[in-house]
């Protein structure tokens, strides 16, 4: 594969920082090396010394002086080696990358250690875009995602999805505005990327099947795109053995996977009314001319993730184990499988004939569409006022401004009690809403 024809020209313009080499050479280095070179703060003058964590089971995990130290200095941009070795480890056993062992393969699989998945989104997507580039998305789509590439002056195309996920056949008509010679000719404004969340959609709750992800890999051959696999729910799945990755099957390295941790172990600390981004931790996998380009962006912004959140996960992976760590996600799969059927009964008590909506597979959302023409105001408007919460359809869709009868409810934190509440107050919402139409 040509990289080189991905990636913008900021992104090709970019080069290693002489200081974060140093600093990877440093953590490699024996005990014997002198270093005078780096701009290191000593870590005696720091105030925190040693850290302990308590986990749900009663284990306290101890951070001593030694890590505690490696937490608050700098560190590679990558991420610690060793928790770099355990996430590389785990890719190889869940996803068997066909180019993980391929040291020879022009898109080696690489890893990087990220300030959550949606800051390795960002910076691919700004490696990635370029000004008049036609982007084709997943539709409708994480609002995250439209945030990031929605000022980037590109033309964003929506591929559909359905109660499957995204849908191969459109992808494929979508991609024959263009003739075969174009996605090999420079300039001639073909699609180059292709973004979908195959597990768990944000917002539709949707899955993928292997037969679909075959397809669109294989389309993904054939017209020379480079796939952004944002699988933030992938070990969210309500189905068992969990559904074969993209990443998996990717024989070319042509598959940039973006795995998070805020599911699973962290999303933020709340402190007060405030809350502080204490453990954002993600996880970027591809071919490594692409994630390197994403390796020094981070060295002239963040510089790394978060050194405390580092060490903190080597020890929970350490105690855990691969084998430890698959069982907190089969544990979470469940718990989130319970509140969805917990969902799914409020929704079918209260919205039966007011909406439809198709079954989450997996994650923390239920995508429904009402019996009103628009849901925006009188999401925004008419439901704050009668104290329930739903985000509006049109949050997720390119346009914006087009009435969208959809709206997302998630059902991670409501209690039973306040799902049925909720339904029902939106039911007489839309019952109301009808009424004025008429």
């Amino acid at each position: 594969m040509n990289y080189t024809r991905f990636l913008n020209r900021l992104s090709l313009a970019r080069k290693p920082s002489p200081i974060r080499i140093l600093t990877a050479i440093l953590n490699e280095s024996s005990a014997e090396m002198i270093s005078m070179a780096g701009g290191m703060p000593n870590t005696q003058t720091f105030p925190i010394m040693e850290a302990s964590f308590k986990l749900r089971d009663g284990t306290v995990l101890e951070l001593d002086q030694n890590i505690m130290n490696k937490g608050l200095q700098y560190a590679p941009t990558p991420g610690l080696p060793d928790l770099v070795t355990w996430i590389e480890g785990l890719q190889s056993r869940v996803h068997n990358p066909p180019t993980y062992n391929d040291k020879s393969h022009p898109g080696k699989m690489e890893c990087l250690v990220t300030c959550g998945s949606q800051d390795g989104l960002c910076k691919a997507f700004e490696a990635l875009v370029s000004e008049g580039d036609n982007v084709l998305l997943e539709h409708p789509t994480y609002s995250g995602t439209l945030a990031i590439v929605g000022p980037m002056a590109a033309n964003l195309i929506p591929v559909n999805s359905d109660s499957q996920g995204l849908d191969p056949s459109h992808l494929r008509k979508t991609l024959s505005r263009w003739s075969p010679s174009d996605f090999s000719r420079s300039g001639s404004g073909a699609p180059k990327i292709l973004y979908c969340i195959p597990n768990g959609g944000n917002p539709t709750g949707t899955s993928l099947n292997l037969e679909r992800k075959k397809e669109i890999y294989k389309i993904a051959q054939e017209y020379d795109l480079l796939i952004l696999e944002d699988d933030p729910y992938f070990y969210i799945q309500f189905t068992k053995p969990y559904i074969p990755s993209l990443l998996s099957m990717d024989v070319d390295g042509r598959v940039l996977r973006f795995d998070s941790m805020s599911k699973l172990l962290s999303s933020g600390v709340k402190c007060g009314k405030e809350i502080i981004s204490w453990m954002r931790i993600g996880v970027l996998t591809g071919p490594k001319p692409i994630v390197d380009r994403v390796n020094l962006h981070m060295q002239c912004s963040v510089m790394h993730a978060s050194g405390l959140s580092k060490v903190f996960l080597i020890k929970l992976f350490e105690h855990w184990g691969h084998d430890g760590f698959l069982e907190h996600a089969e544990k979470t799969a469940t718990f989130y499988e319970t509140k969805r059927d917990l969902c799914l009964k409020s929704a079918e008590k209260h919205l039966k004939g007011l909406a439809e909506w198709s079954v989450p597979t997996g994650g923390m959302f239920l995508w429904l569409k009402l019996n009103v023409k628009d849901t925006k105001k009188m999401i925004e408007v008419k439901a704050r006022a009668n104290n329930v919460l739903f985000v509006p359809g049109s949050a997720f869709m390119i346009d914006q401004s087009q009435p969208c009868s959809h709206i997302r409810a998630s059902y991670s934190t409501a209690t039973p009690e306040e799902m049925d509440l909720a339904f029902k107050r939106l039911a007489d919402l839309i019952r109301e809403e009808v009424k004025e139409s008429d």
